[in-house]
């Protein structure tokens, strides 16, 4: 099955099963549907000299972006294709964060200045036509938010969780000294992004003077990424440069392998884009299913209290009928004749049951407000404290699920109310499971 068709089949049957879901739980589910709309992407993010939009010009095919040492193009370019034959054309950004067939309309959030360093150019390439590629404003040693006029790495994070590749390109000159490129590498993109979807490059390398030089370079970059990442392992790191650029005395022909690989994994994009959705997906409902869990515990406990204030006040409720009437003659000598004494001689008439109706609206009256005032109270009181009672954890993943499900779960408790008892949230879970699995092993089996 190709991987558009899957996809649309994917974002037909989310839509169908789990959005009510989403919004009943109030989980967020705008980072998934922009996931499942458009085509594949493939985001650049590194220093100003990295290289981003030298290699972009070479994958459209035209030279479509500035190049240049010092910062050329402070803007968040999307780069794509239309059917062959399309005219070149440029859509500003205000267009594409309110197209609601695209999926930067979170992006608005990050308001005016944001919206007018944002754009699509569209080229004539039939490579570009089934994938974009975003290229991004080199990043700086010190910058603030207001030096911008955006949070640049809550772009970044938003771009990052779109893209089905990220390509973190560094700089020979600057290998990993960046002071954005740290908070990407060690804050954003493990949130926003796998491992399996980010690849290490080093382009440039032509302008290296000699071979010691390039191993210095080289070198430098895997101990900035090791204390990057606080890890000992090093990802792989393409070595790249650009051909028509080259001015190097040294032998690069080594690293072509290098270069195409590269190319060809960005190429490739589309082939990443339903593993990268099902990935998503997979997290996504697993945190639905958490929180759906946490609120049918809660829910349980909720119906297990009224139902034993149902019963002790049913109890009361009858032993208040028959003998309210009868503790009143006998504390206040009135009625004259109790509702009980009546009943054994066979005599009840109307006059008898003011009393007997009175102590069981009393009582129930009383179950009421203790079920209202107290116990339900104090019941949610101590699942607000301790949320993580309600939930089952097996393993490090659950652990990590409800980290992120936790602060939504607090927020649902502190919303409910008596309703709770009527909670229909084994069914909705039952729904969840199903599609983990059935529907979600159904998907994953389609692109083995």
């Amino acid at each position: 099955m190709e991987e558009t068709e899957l996809q649309n089949i994917l974002k037909e049957r989310v839509h169908q099963h789990l959005q009510p879901l989403f919004q009943k739980y109030n989980r967020d589910f705008r980072d998934l549907d922009s996931i499942l709309k458009w085509k594949p992407m493939v985001l650049l993010i590194g220093n100003y000299s990295s290289g981003k939009s030298t290699l972009v010009n070479e994958l459209a095919g035209v030279d479509i972006q500035r190049t240049g040492q010092a910062p050329t193009d402070d803007a968040f370019t999307i780069i794509t294709s239309d059917s062959e034959g399309s005219q070149d054309k440029e859509i500003p950004g205000s267009t594409l964060v309110n197209d609601e067939t695209l999926p930067f309309t979170q992006l608005k959030e990050h308001g005016e200045q944001f919206i007018s360093h944002f754009r699509m150019k569209k080229v004539v390439n039939p490579n570009l036509t089934n994938m974009a590629i975003i290229d991004s404003p080199g990043m700086l040693d010190s910058v603030t938010e207001k030096d911008r006029g955006y949070d640049y790495m809550a772009v970044i994070s938003q771009l990052a969780k779109l893209a089905d590749l990220v390509v973190l390109m560094f700089d020979p000159l600057k290998a990993g000294t960046i002071k954005e490129t740290y908070t990407a590498i060690r804050d954003t993109l493990p949130e926003s992004a796998g491992e399996d979807r980010i690849v290490f490059a080093m382009s440039r390398i032509d302008e290296c003077d000699s071979m010691p030089d390039l191993v210095r370079s080289y070198g430098t970059l895997c101990w900035n990424l090791s204390q990057m990442t606080g890890r000992k392992d090093i990802p792989h790191i393409h070595l790249t440069y650009a051909p028509e650029s080259n001015k190097s005395s040294m032998d690069l022909s080594p690293w072509t392998g290098e270069r195409d690989e590269l190319k060809s994994k960005i190429l490739n994009a589309p082939k990443f884009r339903v593993y990268h959705i099902l990935q998503s997906l997979d997290r996504q409902v697993n945190e639905l299913d958490l929180t759906s869990q946490a609120m049918e515990t809660f829910s349980h406990k909720a119906r297990d209290i009224g139902f034993n204030t149902l019963k002790f006040g049913t109890i009361t409720a009858v032993l208040a009928f028959f003998f309210t009437g009868l503790l009143a003659k006998l504390f206040w000598g009135t009625p004259a004749q109790s509702f009980l004494e009546a009943l054994l001689v066979g005599e009840v008439t109307p006059s008898h049951l003011p009393f007997p109706i009175a102590g069981v609206t009393i009582t129930t009256l009383i179950s009421w407000l203790w079920l209202s005032k107290w116990s339900f109270p104090r019941l949610l009181k101590q699942y607000r404290q301790d949320p993580e009672s309600l939930v089952r954890l097996r393993n490090q993943y659950d652990q990590n699920l409800w980290h992120k499900v936790e602060p939504g779960v607090r927020r649902l408790l502190s919303q409910s109310h008596l309703t709770a008892i009527f909670g229909c949230h084994r069914r909705h879970r039952q729904k969840i499971r199903k599609f983990l699995e059935n529907d979600l092993k159904e998907f994953y089996n389609k692109v083995r």
